[in-house]
């Protein structure tokens, strides 16, 4: 109500790139046979030491947005001194499941493997995504979670997890009907019951997942917050630190909101201290 009234002051999703920010945009980390794909990244012109990185991955029912709509995050989080990147990857209109997670995963690799030209330290990665994308970023935590080297080129192994109302499950009756879940595969449940579920990070999950930080509204009524439920209690079963934030009287989209954004990054930083601290990146000490 306070949204549809105004009375809800929103975060700036547009605004000038802050002079002490230095941005690399539109850089082409993969080139498919439609079209390359790009990801920007930003920290601080102070930066002195190689800093943790945060990769953000949007949302938008994995059919519409694009890497700019975490612009407030991305900024915010270069000023504290991280790394920051998001990524472009593939709607499902122009290409279907898994092609999204592969460009994921492909976009953390590139960020390995280039991490000396952007003072990235790739022992200290966080992945963060919203929806769609925080499916997308559950779907390549949990996928990756083997014994090669956490800092290794070729791995997308990442060490923290950030899931922002994202579905967990998609064999749910919700989930298998709606619209954009059938057109991201190209088939529905009847035609491929072990797609959804191969594609459901709630299956994937195992003592070896990193890290894991939940935000959800009670509210929402395009991903129920019954999916973050299932999935904080999972991820406690095997063991996995599992921190959940459930946001009473808030609906999707919620972090839109400065009063919630400013809460999201306030248990974010806590977070990140935890599992990937900033050690001086901003000075030379």
């Amino acid at each position: 109500m306070a949204y549809a009234t105004g009375a809800l002051k929103l975060i700036e999703t547009s605004y000038p790139l802050p002079e002490s920010i230095k941005e690399y945009k539109d850089v082409v980390y993969k080139t498919t046979d439609t079209l390359p794909l790009k990801l920007d990244i930003y920290h601080s012109k102070d930066i002195k030491e190689n800093a943790p990185l945060l990769i953000f991955v949007h949302g938008g029912a994995w059919k519409k947005g694009k890497k700019e709509d975490y612009w407030h995050y991305l900024i915010s989080y270069a000023k504290k001194g991280y790394v920051t990147a998001t990524v472009q990857y593939r709607l499902s209109g122009v290409a279907k499941y898994p092609a999204q997670l592969n460009d994921v995963e492909d976009a953390i690799i590139w960020l390995k493997q280039h991490t000396n030209d952007y003072h990235i330290n790739n022992k200290k990665i966080g992945l963060i995504g919203g929806s769609a994308g925080a499916h997308l970023s559950m779907m390549t935590a949990f996928s990756n979670t083997g014994a090669i080297e956490t800092n290794s080129e070729n791995s997308s192994k990442v060490q923290a997890l950030v899931n922002i109302y994202g579905p967990s499950d998609l064999t749910t009756e919700k989930a298998k009907n709606e619209g954009s879940v059938k057109f991201l595969f190209g088939k529905t449940f009847e035609e491929a019951p072990e797609l959804y579920r191969r594609a459901s990070p709630l299956f994937l999950v195992t003592k070896d997942a990193p890290p894991t930080l939940t935000f959800h509204g009670t509210l929402d009524e395009l991903v129920p917050v019954a999916q973050s439920d299932r999935l904080h209690k999972k991820l406690q079963e095997v063991g996995v630190p599992s921190y959940y934030h459930k946001l009473k009287g808030w609906p999707h989209t919620m972090d839109i909101a400065v009063k919630v954004n400013e809460y999201c990054q306030y248990y974010m930083d806590d977070f990140f201290e935890k599992y990937i601290p900033l050690v001086n990146s901003l000075t030379n000490k």
